[in-house]
């Protein structure tokens, strides 16, 4: 993976707002005529594609991102534009650096540095062309939205502001109202290079501005007219410029949008909320023929589908169309025919989960969202080894078919803006009313063909969740709020969420438990459960009815920080907040000790210095420093910063530092080239280091640090392994099916699963059996069936790995040495209840400056478990 190192750029200068000559021009809409062979018959309950969306399963890299890139993501924030502004707004982007290392010039594409002066060129092309700078990626590139429409004053904004307003607000008084119908503008939002890798939208979106800034025929005009196009020009800048998939931190940004743990898909998500996209296109590579959206089943159940499949398929034909009409053959340039999933595969390109952009977009107002897979292969192994010649032979295609299939959604959204905003208006209507979805068939879907049992999947929506107010409470509802859904809180102090609201959709899949889907199809794209409701460890519970107490909305959850104002101090260890604050006190050399519970006790501080400093991390982090019982300080031991040596991926390196813990990411080769141990008090292993492929100077040198007293914690069948080739801990790791994936039952029974919810999250799920003497069970699966939500069948080839044989076997085990994790607690830093879990771990394996443990493993009774 190669890696960015880029300062912040200076903020845009403002560009004063005047009229430019419109240069004359054309813009053709339509598709030339096909002359490819149409697709064949449809192949619904035929074997599935054996194509799939690129990329799924869990993060495969080590994570070696620099701190400096999780800092930024952890306190960036995204830029609010205030609505009401008129258009156009333009703005002088300061130019970057010529980079010669760009990946994208050896494509032949536009490089990220060229991106600011083609921007800056494309706003004096007249007064139809606006650029602003939605956010700023953790490698520190700005992220460009450009509005492309026709010029609005400042009252016509604020008007189109009042519309979308009511159109999710009071959306039955929103389909009554003339001026909506005949005055507001469809909302288009095209969302490129989301993959870094896959980048030919950028370029085909810059085609598309030029074009038109300087048409002036009537379908041009009356699009700009009654319209307003939004292009998210890079959505991963960093990628774009390393060649890499996912942005400087490691993660894939089109699985985060509901974590949204990075800046970058925080500016998604500020983008699909502000501007509410009726329509919305996410431009991907690569899959040959081009791979259109809609899916395959199952499809979210928390979606109006019948409203989304309407539109959504009708789009696509129209992209087939256009698409095909270039020209292209497969024995003339290898392109094969686009595909539509829905209608021409059975199974394997899901909607399920809404980490996807398309998928996220639904829930807050786009009718018709898709995923665009563009056909011709130039990422990876063809950028390494094509000649230049044919990588921009197919660099040159792609933008064709990207370009095509963006013009041809223009067309539909020009011709279906008044359909397009009544359904928009009617998904809002039913979140509002909570009225019943509607299931989809040939009589509520006319001119969809092959609906069948399998895609009808609704849910039932319960009146209201609750959820308590406290830390974890607080966190859940900060990102409830920061999703627009509307939260509102009780006279007893309890938090409630009316699912009476215009986004219901998402507030449920946010919140619901989900269901095992294990019997709806053989294989699952990507995770198939992902419940905030149960990872994120606040105390959340659906009910049948709303309090009857007063309810008030809140705009932000009330802050829980406080100290007590005297007498020893105990902050929880149960949330990742917690453990920052813990981390930040220990760096800033306040005295703090483990109590037997496994709260940290902070001595009464004894100058106003060391209270201050216990205020600001309380206020800094939202946590809880409450009175500590007399006997707390009894038999508690010292706690010491730790730094961690961590063969990791990036998602849970993320979450490593999230919680404030010091980290130097390492793997096999980075030992192999020599590492100073004494730099690192606790090793974390998952991924990327095998003892079998170490020299034998690095196994000595890993050798003379396990053995001088520093523990290990180890992740999955790697972990475990280390574990075992080490002589750390006696078990014998047993793997799942390895796509297996969702929220599990857990029974939580020794000191590192101290307060962890009884929930966890597996994807390839590992159990432990052959457990030696002296090691603990943590934690077990649950009997009977441990799967809560998702999707964990048996392997087809023998029968084995599925949920019943993990049932009531160990997940987590411990001993004197080690930590060994089956489950997945730092998963992409999505399951944030499970994270201190991986903390207190650290704590317990470190070894400390006074050459004990954190925690002596032995002082909480570990006993001798076998099964």
């Amino acid at each position: 993976m190669r890696t960015i190192a880029r300062a912040v750029p200076p903020t845009p200068v403002l560009l004063t707002a005047v009229a430019l000559t419109t240069a004359a021009g054309s813009l053709l809409l339509q598709p030339r005529t096909a002359d490819a062979a149409p697709r064949p018959v449809p192949r619904r309950g035929s074997a599935p594609d054996p194509t799939i969306r690129e990329g799924s399963g869990p993060d495969r890299y080590a994570g070696l991102a620099p701190a400096t890139a999780a800092r930024r993501a952890l306190t960036a924030t995204v830029p609010r534009i205030d609505p009401r502004l008129g258009y156009p707004r333009r703005h002088l982007l300061s130019p970057d650096p010529a980079n010669p290392a760009d990946t994208s010039l050896k494509l032949g594409l536009t490089p990220y540095h060229a991106l600011a002066p083609r921007l800056n060129s494309l706003q004096q092309l007249g007064d139809r062309v606006s650029v602003e700078v939605a956010g700023v990626s953790v490698g520190g590139h700005r992220l460009y939205l450009v509005t492309v429409t026709a010029p609005e004053t400042a009252d016509q904004a604020t008007a189109q502001e009042r519309m979308r307003e009511l159109i999710e607000n009071a959306p039955a008084t929103a389909a009554k109202s003339p001026e909506i119908k005949a005055g507001y503008k469809t909302p288009v939002l095209f969302d490129n290079n989301i993959h870094g890798d896959e980048r030919e939208g950028t370029d085909a979106s810059l085609d598309l501005i030029q074009q038109l800034a300087t048409s002036n025929d009537a379908r041009t005009n009356d699009l700009l007219a009654h319209s307003r196009l939004y292009f998210n020009i890079t959505a991963n800048p960093d990628g774009r410029i390393a060649g890499t998939r996912t942005n400087a931190n490691g993660f894939d940004l089109n699985r985060d949008l509901i974590t949204a743990s990075q800046p970058e898909a925080r500016a998604i998500r500020a983008l699909t909320i502000d501007k509410q996209p009726a329509v919305l296109l996410d431009l991907h590579g690569y899959v040959n023929g081009t791979l259109i959206e809609p899916t395959t089943p199952p499809h979210g159940e928390n979606y109006e589908y019948d409203l989304f499949l309407k539109n959504t398929y009708a789009n696509a034909l129209g992209m087939e169309t256009a698409v095909n009409g270039l020209g292209y053959t497969p024995a003339k340039d290898g392109v094969e025919p686009a595909q539509i999933p829905f209608r021409d595969q059975a199974e394997g390109w899901d909607d399920w989960p809404p980490v996807f952009t398309p998928q996220y977009a639904a829930f807050q107002g786009a009718v018709a969202a898709h995923t665009v897979e563009i056909p011709l292969q130039v990422d990876n192994s063809a950028y390494d080894t094509l000649p230049t010649t044919e990588l921009h032979r197919r660099a040159a295609i792609n933008v064709a078919v990207a370009g095509a299939a963006m013009r041809a959604t223009l067309d539909f959204a020009r011709s279906h803006r008044s359909s397009l905003i009544a359904d928009q208006i009617e998904m809002f209507r039913r979140g509002a009313a909570g009225a019943e979805q509607v299931p989809v068939s040939a009589r509520t879907v006319p001119g969809v063909p092959g609906i069948g049992p399998e895609d009808v999947c609704t849910t039932d929506f319960p009146r209201a969740y609750t959820i308590a107010a406290d830390t974890e409470g607080a966190r859940l509802v900060a990102h409830l709020i920061a999703n627009d859904v509307r939260v509102l809180r009780a006279a007893t102090g309890a938090y409630v969420v009316d699912m009476h609201q215009p986004k219901r959709g998402l507030a449920n899949a946010l919140l619901a438990d989900g269901r095992d889907i294990s019997d709806k199809v053989t294989a699952m794209y990507d995770i198939s459960a992902w419940s905030l409701g149960r990872l994120w460890g606040a105390k959340v519970e659906p009910v049948p009815s709303l309090p009857a107490t007063p309810l008030t909305t809140v705009a932000a959850p009330s802050p829980v920080a406080h100290v007590a104002p005297h007498g020893d101090l105990r902050l929880r260890l149960t949330d990742p907040a917690e453990f920052a604050a813990l981390n930040s006190l220990l760096r800033q050399g306040i005295p703090v000790r483990r109590s037997a519970d496994g709260s940290a006790i902070v001595p009464e501080p004894e100058t106003e210095a060391a209270r201050a400093k216990v205020t600001e991390a309380a206020t800094a982090y939202d946590v809880a420093f409450e009175p500590a019982a007399p006997s707390a300080l009894t038999g508690t031991t010292a706690l010491h910063p730790l730094r961690v040596a961590a063969a990791v991926t990036p998602g849970e390196l993320f979450a490593l530092r999230e919680m404030g813990f010091d980290v130097t990411p390492v793997s096999t080769d980075i030992l192999n080239a020599g590492f100073d141990w004494s730099k690192a008090d606790v090793l974390f292993v998952s991924t990327e280091l095998e003892y079998g492929d170490l020299t034998p100077t690095a196994r000595t040198a890993l050798g003379a640090f396990l053995s001088s007293g520093h523990g290990l914690v180890g992740r999955g069948v790697t972990g475990a392994a280390l574990s075992s080739a080490t002589g750390l801990l006696t078990a014998t790791p047993v793997e799942g099916a390895e796509e297996a994936n969702g929220v599990v039952r857990v029974v939580n029974s020794g000191p590192i699963t101290t307060g962890a919810p009884p929930y966890g999250f597996v994807y390839a799920p590992v159990w432990f059996t052959g457990l030696g003497a002296g090691v603990r069970v943590e934690q077990s699966y649950a009997t009977g069936n441990p799967l809560l939500a998702g999707h964990w069948r048996t392997r087809a080839t023998d029968g084995s790995g599925g949920p019943g044989d993990a049932a009531g076997r160990p997940s987590v085990v411990s001993g004197r040495h080690a930590v060994l994790f089956g489950t997945e607690p730092l998963f992409r830093d999505h399951p944030k209840g499970e994270l201190p879990q991986v903390g207190r771990a650290l704590f317990t394996m470190a070894h400390t400056s006074d050459g004990t443990r954190a925690l002596a493993h032995a002082s909480s009774g570990s006993v001798e478990e076998s099964r």
